[in-house]
């Protein structure tokens, strides 16, 4: 059941759920959450399949998700820290406008096929070990250090820690929020170029489950909404218990509609231990 090949492809199929995870633990270690993944992922696999751009190169399509991933991201900062708008509210209504969007210009129907350069660059390996799941990796080690050793890092612990001691202190809370959901906005891009990659197709439905997922892989991996505690691995690691479980269920011939299930269970075991966790903490 652990063969290195067969974990090595369900390790692979969430990555893009491992990328947008990172972006997750950004915001909530800055009490915040961020649910406007789910859209951001659409829109982007839509403008990639589509002919909205006939004849772009890979280099354009990176961009324009990076872009897309950062603006969103900048304004959910803005309407959190500027507004004191609800980060829930905020970010699960662009989701949704987002949706809507790409359902209106798609007229319900998948819009396309996805370049193949796309597919095979997503089904590379570095020895053994797929691409994808390099780069997640890195990206994990680039977040860990960004965290751990830059001056915003310190930001963000403080923010969570307590955010008026922080303000008194000098930081610059508003800042740092905005900007903590800026970067988890441009990793909600990259995540949707690996995602649609990952599919290799248009779709009206991609990604729309991944938001809630990544809020139970973080709550799982030790970063506790609304205290600013944890790491960056332990979310990897909820991560990775995803695709084990993945690959448990497919050995046992678990059908979707039971790993749907199973997925609810885990989202729901999540959100006890986010309320054992804080009643702890009063």
């Amino acid at each position: 059941m652990l063969n290195v090949n067969v974990m090595g492809i369900f390790i692979r199929q969430v990555v893009p759920l491992g990328i947008l995870v990172l972006g997750q633990l950004l915001v909530m270690k800055v009490r915040s959450i961020d649910l406007s993944g789910g859209g951001v992922i659409l829109l982007v696999n839509y403008f990639i399949s589509s002919s909205t751009f006939p004849g772009a190169h890979l280099s354009f399509f990176v961009v324009l998700a990076i872009v897309i991933g950062t603006l969103v991201g900048l304004f959910n900062g803005w309407m959190v820290a500027k507004r004191r708008v609800s980060a829930v509210i905020v970010t699960l209504a662009v989701s949704i406008i987002l949706i809507g969007v790409v359902q209106f210009f798609a007229g319900g129907s998948p819009p396309g096929d996805v370049p193949a350069y796309f597919g095979e660059i997503y089904n590379t390996r570095l020895g053994s070990v797929p691409t994808p799941v390099v780069f997640w990796f890195g990206i994990a080690l680039l977040m860990w250090l960004f965290l751990s050793r830059a001056v915003f890092g310190r930001f963000v612990t403080a923010v969570g820690e307590n955010a008026e001691a922080a303000y008194f202190s000098g930081v610059p809370v508003q800042r740092t929020v905005i900007l903590a959901h800026t970067i988890a906005g441009l990793i909600a891009g990259i995540a949707a170029l690996v995602q649609t990659a990952s599919i290799s197709v248009g779709s009206v439905r991609v990604g729309l489950d991944l938001p809630i997922l990544a809020v139970a892989a973080t709550i799982l991996g030790g970063v506790t909404f609304g205290r600013g505690d944890g790491g960056v691995w332990g979310p990897i690691f909820g991560v990775l218990s995803f695709a084990l479980l993945f690959v448990v269920m497919t050995v046992f011939g678990i059908p979707e509609p039971g790993k749907q299930i199973a997925q609810g269970v885990i989202i729901l075991l999540a959100a006890v231990l986010y309320g054992v966790r804080t009643a702890k903490a009063v």
